[in-house]
């Protein structure tokens, strides 16, 4: 599957507008067997920007795609001198309580999946098991030419080594981990190599342009196919890459809730989209349920 590089949306139709009542939310997760789809939204709240909400990294940044990665050198080195900045500030993020929540209603045993579209990790930070990272993740480094992964943090000590005093002042983090630099603070910027055959290196996440593993969207397409319910978290769902799960649920009868605070592209098949912050919004929904996050004692 092919992640479409669509970088806006705009509502064609009058969309229903988006209700501050948790409540059925509460009732799916109480019946169990619910797939949560998230997105850069859930991550916001730990210092990690979205793409297209408010203040969201698109207006003033174009992702990487995996064409111009591919294409050209200078790319490369632009994409790693970004990413080797914001990697330093990425990995610190920790996760907030909206991922430590759908972390406790899967130790409940309410939830059948977690499927991410997010590549930061915050979601086995707080402790989910079994998630789904449909976009891969950056914690991870694969080469182009021999296949081999290698985790990040090694990759990081590499450039590290070849930039020693790199360290400019970013105008920004992104929900990708790039940093918004110049081209004048790039500069010179040593890429490495792959360590076993000397190949391109690239981080093990799907760019804009680039095909998402056909045996990860079967798995995600199963989860949904067997759901009581489809709950998404904070995604706009403008990529066609989640937004076709929300389809495929809708197709099947599956009720679709949606907890975003702006209107997405999947409002007019979810049967309620609940606009509160997300940590808000899941806290309360498991405190409805009597269910401790972080070992917190709900009302």
């Amino acid at each position: 599957m092919r992640m479409r590089p669509t970088l806006s949306w705009t509502p064609e139709e009058d969309l229903p507008p988006g209700s501050t009542d948790p409540g059925p939310v509460a009732d799916a997760l109480g019946t169990g067997g619910v797939v949560v789809l998230s997105g850069a939204g859930i991550s916001t709240e730990s210092g990690i920007p979205d793409y297209r909400g408010e203040g969201g990294s698109l207006s003033r940044h174009t992702p990487m795609t995996y064409q111009d990665f591919t294409g050209s050198e200078q790319a490369r080195r632009r994409y790693w001198a970004r990413s080797h900045l914001g990697w330093r500030t990425f990995r610190r993020a920790l996760p907030n309580a909206g991922h430590r929540a759908v972390a406790a209603f899967g130790r409940h045993g309410l939830l059948s999946g977690v499927i991410t579209q997010n590549v930061d990790g915050l979601h086995q930070a707080a402790g989910s098991e079994g998630v789904v990272e449909l976009h891969g993740g950056l914690d991870r480094v694969v080469c182009l030419s021999c296949g081999a992964l290698s985790p990040r943090r090694a990759l990081a000590r590499r450039l590290a080594e070849a930039n020693p005093g790199f360290a400019p002042v970013a105008a920004g983090i992104n929900p990708d981990g790039d940093a918004d630099l110049t081209d004048e603070q790039v500069g010179d910027f040593r890429v490495v190599p792959c360590a076993v055959c000397g190949g391109v290196l690239k981080p093990d996440v799907v760019f804009f342009g680039e095909n998402v593993p056909p045996q990860r969207v079967e798995h995600c397409r199963a989860l949904v196919r067997e759901a009581a319910s489809l709950l998404v978290l904070g995604s706009s769902l403008t990529v066609m890459s989640g937004l076709r799960f929300v389809r495929q649920a809708a197709r099947a009868g599956t009720p679709v809730l949606i907890v975003n605070r702006d209107p997405t592209r999947g409002d007019r098949h979810a049967v309620t989209r609940v606009a509160l912050p997300l940590g808000t919004a899941l806290t309360t929904v498991a405190d409805r349920l009597g269910i401790p996050v972080d070992g917190r004692t709900a009302a």
